[in-house]
């Protein structure tokens, strides 16, 4: 698709939306594809949808797509993504050359926001005094952490970690970050790969996991990186739980009281597994709390999700880089 050209693609919403969102959409992408909302269709007509499809907007491919639709997709060239992770997406059923992007950023703000409010629970110790004063326990002197000069190591450096370093610094926080290229535009104190990941985790004193859960990311965090960790830090999962090993972490904190975790995202949760379950008791640990993957959820997300997500597609539609491009084989094993 050339730039400049309006060419009408063929587009598949497959995803489930509200009326002001559908509505969003059609106004941003109306002129330029053929817009077709799947769940309105019966079965038939959503396959016939799907064989003519160049373009596919979804949330959750597993859960949208119906057994045997995914052979309808030989003239797919874009799958566009309205979450920001990829790694629930079912590669081997997909054609090769079609192009997955990753909804990069979309929720960046409100995470961010979320990851400060876990911050500052955690430092200031909140939920441990709420239970004290619970129990007629008036603990005055406990003194609590300021994060005015302390050091936040985010791994994982892009739209969610930018927004989660701009907010950071704003109490006087240096940032220590780690990206794919070791490079950024953004006011960081120190950036690197993977390669000084045992570097970052050594000096900070909170560390937030914003990484894409992958082949090369599951279960990075484990005994030797917790240990690598200062023994009063403070680390956030807002990523995949898959990234940090779940008995590693559950010893971690049972045998290290003053280090602390807060996680928005689970082994075993809803969205991809059907259910939530944990294996380790994590909430009998005072040092401890979580959050139902519910960072992103405020007023207007989805919508704000849709806008950035039909924006990349007119990129697509115009020949323009597409942001949030997944690469394949980092997904398959």
């Amino acid at each position: 698709m050339s730039s400049g050209q309006r060419i009408m693609a063929e587009l598949v919403v497959i995803a489930e939306l509200g009326d002001e969102e559908k509505s969003l959409l059609t106004g941003m992408l109306g002129e330029r594809a053929g817009v077709v909302f799947a769940e309105n269709l019966a079965e038939e007509d959503r396959f016939s949808a799907l064989e003519r499809a160049q373009i596919v907007l979804s949330m959750n491919p597993p859960l949208e797509f119906k057994p045997g639709e995914y052979r309808a997709l030989e003239h797919l060239q874009l799958m566009q993504l309205l979450s920001a992770g990829a790694d629930h997406v079912p590669y081997p059923l997909l054609p090769p050359g079609v192009r997955i992007a990753s909804n990069v950023g979309a929720f960046a703000e409100p995470i961010a926001e979320h990851v400060m409010a876990m911050a500052l629970a955690l430092a200031k110790k909140l939920m441990i005094n709420h239970e004290k004063l619970s129990k007629g326990e008036f603990d005055q002197s406990s003194p609590n952490i300021s994060l005015k000069g302390k050091i936040c190591g985010i791994l994982g450096f892009g739209g969610n970690g930018k927004a989660i370093a701009r907010l950071m610094r704003s109490f006087g926080v240096k940032i220590y970050a780690i990206n794919r290229s070791g490079k950024t535009d953004e006011e960081v104190n120190f950036i690197s790969t993977l390669d000084d990941l045992d570097y970052v985790l050594r000096h900070s004193d909170l560390i937030v996991v914003a990484l894409p859960s992958n082949r090369d990311t599951r279960e990075l965090i484990g005994k030797k990186e917790l240990e690598t960790m200062k023994p009063k830090a403070i680390l956030i999962n807002i990523a995949r739980g898959s990234i940090i090993d779940e008995q590693a972490l559950y010893d971690h904190l049972k045998d290290n009281p003053n280090f602390m975790v807060g996680t928005d995202v689970w082994w075993v949760e809803p969205f991809r597994d059907g259910e939530f379950r944990l294996d380790r008791p994590f909430f009998d640990l005072p040092n401890f709390l979580g959050s139902p993957h519910n960072s992103p959820m405020v007023p207007g997300a989805i919508e704000e999700a849709v806008r950035s997500a039909s924006a990349n597609i007119l990129r697509f539609i115009d020949g323009k880089p597409i942001r949030g491009l997944v690469r394949r084989e980092d997904y398959l094993d």
